[in-house]
């Protein structure tokens, strides 16, 4: 199947699918004609890798699980590896909400000061 085709098969764009080629995560034969073809079963993989990256995984983190991204990701019990990489992972989102849940509040207060000072309604929800 042409590029076109596993984008439609998997909802996602072609240059979605040249950039997880270029991180090694699938791969395609090129036809005589220099059109990249990938196998049927890519179409598995790539919503696989689809499902990860969803979930929060990066490209990068995404490479643990390549053993397992041709058969059912979801459903499949986690390597201990797996586990690992989630929960760092997990453990960097959680600081960048609490980054972004710091800055939000900094922005309500001052706004809310700004308001009492100049005697006009506060941020929307305060």
């Amino acid at each position: 199947m042409r590029i076109g085709e596993l984008a439609r098969a998997t909802g996602t764009t072609a240059r979605a699918l040249r950039h997880y080629e270029q991180a090694g995560l699938i791969s395609s034969e090129r036809a005589s004609n220099g059109y990249r073809v990938y196998e049927e079963g890519a179409v598995v993989r790539v919503r696989n890798i689809r499902h990860l990256l969803s979930a929060g995984l990066t490209l990068e983190d995404v490479r643990v699980f390549l053993p397992c991204l041709d058969g059912d990701v979801a459903a499949a019990p986690p390597s201990d590896r797996g586990l690992r990489v989630a929960r760092e992972r997990l453990a960097v989102l959680d600081e960048r909400i609490a980054a972004q849940t710091g800055a939000r509040d900094r922005l309500a207060t001052a706004l809310r000061q700004h308001a009492r000072a100049a005697g006009t309604p506060g941020p929307a929800g305060s």
